[in-house]
């Protein structure tokens, strides 16, 4: 009795003094997901993560190491705990649905470190589906409010050995295919990770890169990224492949130091989603609840379109950016391009851009975009050039005012296109003047690239700094009423509630790397997608590059019906008919169902999702009682099942399906496809067959009475 007395008394000992050091609970609205945070016996802070009383998250710590100080990992107590309640629904400026519900369970945990004097709080929030978490640095004692961040100790722990669907990490792109492998697997497959890129640059043969999708054996499905990255790094992963115990990495700046942080300052959020449904990520919109709401009062200039372009030419090697060959290199307010010899090869010519204007115009296509249109491209890839473009001179080809006027008179707006060559600094003294060209003619959008490496030297793509000229470039395009397409930019994280000007950016492999992995469009929507959308030029009917280049030995392997799925499954308010006009005259039936589909919804709903498998989506059309059904497949055929019960009970519609036909295959015969048409209802059900990195694609319309 004595010695179970001794044991109940040490136990409460343990319990009291483990109570002391800090162990608070916080349950998600629906009670399902809960979250432990604690700080253990060092005084370090850490947390726990549990879905239906499974463990998703193993206690991982918390912290920051600080240069030329002591770290701030441990040593901490304890100095109060604050909880709230929040539920709010709010209207996207443009989106997958027309409402979003807000709704989480708050801990605030205000965290001492009495050996410094230092403050950190770290503030959680619980939703149904996952959790999100930042550091806040309040104003701090002495005065010693500036901070140089040497590494963030963030830990995500993982319970087991689990599927992991990534890409590797890198400071500078994430235009790399994806894997699918075991965490243990990682480090052995990194070796053939790498594809071709102008700028990469690797930190770890276990890192990779955010959003990144997890499943564990029991079907549980794991997300891990970041939202509302502002001035501050991107944020990597890094695996200890012995423990499964993720670390956050974040990008250096040229001296090797992470970030600089002047308090009062709050960094990033850090977050877990984890759901018993894949379809249940795909729906999530936790990203862009953990940003702050529009900063931009009028939107109504804001509006949403698809387009066609001088590009794609380009990228199969048709035709060239460059005016001249005359020039080995060119130097701004210096070269004479008057005198120069057109190359005949240049696609951004007035007569070609009156083609693709002409043909936006027939088939209800809002913009037209071009490249190439700007003096300086004969000298602008690989030299790390400082002054490589202005913005706002014209080859004596492109006529801006007579296109301007010819695109106006049909009814179709011009997009703009700035590639930086990867100086921000250049791009930055130009921003202005560049912004108001397009004021004076009535370009609405800009696509902006940073092919290359940064300048200044030594500055990767998703440093602090960089990140912060991004952001810049957004903002003063708001100034302007400009919406901003950003390529080579940092990856997505939710700004664009923020910000909705921030229409779409690139930031993974897109269709100009003529994508030949069948399951990288069935990934995407869990990963890069989580950030918001993506520009990844879909509708590629024309998958033989030889037909446009006789010297291209490329071939895409994907299915037209697939293309025409990616305008559902793959959200952009700013979508792209990529493929070239008489392609799409080719298979004008086909091309139907990118002239029908819309870029805003009022509403979606996930039917079939499996990473890497297949993702099979119903979108309502915001501005009609029309219905799109995308569904893309990975390496392996299928049959898609799907209920169409989400439509109104008791009215009658028409089914349009664009599906692939028996002998469609993607390598051998991707343009054999379906067209057929059936009367459906709410209690229909659809058995449509894919071939493997195949599709479909269905306009649902009422039926005419």
């Amino acid at each position: 009795m004595l010695k179970l007395h001794r044991s109940l008394t040490a136990a409460i000992a343990a319990v009291m003094a483990f109570s002391a050091l800090g162990d608070e609970t916080l349950l998600s609205p629906d009670g399902k997901m809960k979250l432990q945070f604690s700080l253990n016996a060092s005084g370090a802070p850490q947390y726990e993560l549990f879905l239906d009383n499974q463990e998703i998250i193993k206690p991982s710590k918390l912290g920051f190491e600080v240069k030329n100080q002591a770290p701030l990992t441990d040593g901490f107590e304890l100095k109060n705990v604050s909880r709230s309640t929040f539920n709010e629904t709010w209207a996207p400026v443009w989106g997958e649905e027309d409402s979003i519900q807000n709704h989480y369970n708050e801990l605030l945990a205000e965290l001492v470190q009495p050996a410094t004097g230092r403050a950190m709080n770290i503030r959680f929030r619980l939703y149904d589906e996952g959790l999100g978490l930042r550091y806040e640095f309040p104003s701090q004692p002495n005065g010693h409010d500036y901070f140089i961040i040497t590494d963030e100790k963030t830990e995500f722990a993982l319970p087991s050995d689990m599927t992991a669907y990534w890409i590797p990490g890198d400071y500078d792109t994430q235009e790399y295919d994806y894997h699918v492998t075991r965490l243990s697997d990682i480090r052995p497959t990194y070796r053939n990770s790498f594809t071709g890129n102008v700028s990469s640059s690797i930190f770890s043969e276990t890192g990779v890169q955010t959003s990144l999708q997890l499943k564990t054996d029991n079907g549980k499905y794991i997300n891990i990224h970041e939202a509302a990255l502002v001035d501050y790094p991107a944020m990597h992963l890094n695996l200890n492949d012995s423990t499964f115990v993720f670390t956050s990495h974040l990008t250096p700046d040229q001296r090797g130091d992470k970030a600089h942080i002047q308090a009062p300052f709050n960094t990033p959020w850090r977050t877990v989603m984890a759901v018993d449904d894949a379809r249940k990520i795909l729906a999530s919109r936790l990203i862009y609840n953990l940003n702050e709401p529009s900063k931009i009062e009028d939107t109504s200039w804001i509006k949403p379109m698809k387009f066609n372009g001088v590009w794609w030419e380009m990228i199969a090697g048709q035709g060239t950016w460059a005016y001249t060959d005359d020039f080995s290199s060119v130097k701004l307010d210096q070269t004479d391009y008057s005198k120069a010899k057109p190359n005949g090869r240049h696609s951004a010519n007035t007569q070609n851009v009156k083609r693709y204007i002409d043909f936006a115009a027939d088939n209800n296509l809002q913009g037209v975009l071009v490249e190439g249109w700007n003096t300086g491209w004969e000298d602008w890839f690989g030299n790390e050039k400082d002054e490589v473009f202005d913005f706002v001179t014209p080859y004596p080809d492109f006529d801006i005012k007579e296109l301007t006027d010819y695109a106006k008179s049909k009814g179709v707006s011009l997009i703009m296109h700035h590639e930086t060559s990867g100086s921000t600094r250049n791009y930055e003294r130009h921003l202005r003047d560049a912004y108001e060209l397009m004021n004076k003619y009535g370009y609405p959008a800009v696509k902006s690239g940073y092919v290359g490496n940064l300048l200044p030297l030594g500055l990767y793509h998703y440093s602090q700094e960089a990140v912060n000229h991004y952001l810049y470039a957004v903002k003063e395009a708001a100034k302007h009423k400009v919406m901003v397409d950003a390529h080579e930019a940092v990856r997505p994280t939710g700004l664009a509630r923020t910000y909705p000007n921030l229409i779409a950016n690139e930031s993974a492999k897109g269709n100009e790397y003529k994508v030949k992995d069948p399951w990288h469009t069935s990934i995407l929507p869990f990963t890069r997608l989580q950030g918001g959308p993506m520009d990844y030029t879909p509708g590629i009917f024309e998958m033989d590059m030889s037909k446009l280049n006789p010297g291209s030995r490329e071939r895409m392997e994907f299915t037209i019906p697939n293309q025409l799925a990616l305008y559902v499954t793959m959200y952009s308010p700013l979508q792209m008919a990529a493929d070239l006009p008489e392609h799409y005259q080719k298979f004008a039936d086909a091309f139907q169902f990118i002239k029908d589909v819309p870029v805003e919804w009022s509403r979606s709903e996930y039917l079939e999702a499996e990473p890497a498998k297949y993702v099979t989506v119903a979108r309502k059309d915001k501005n009609s009682n029309d219905w799109y059904i995308g569904s893309t497949a990975g390496r392996e055929g299928r049959v898609s099942h799907i209920s169409l019960d989400f439509l109104t009970p008791g009215v009658k519609y028409v089914a349009t399906i664009y599906a692939d036909a028996k002998n469609a295959d993607a390598r051998t015969n991707p343009q054999a496809y379906t067209i057929t048409t059936k009367k459906v209802n709410s209690k229909t059900t659809l058995n449509i067959p894919v071939v493997a990195s195949g599709g479909y694609a269905i306009r649902i319309i009422p039926e005419k009475k």
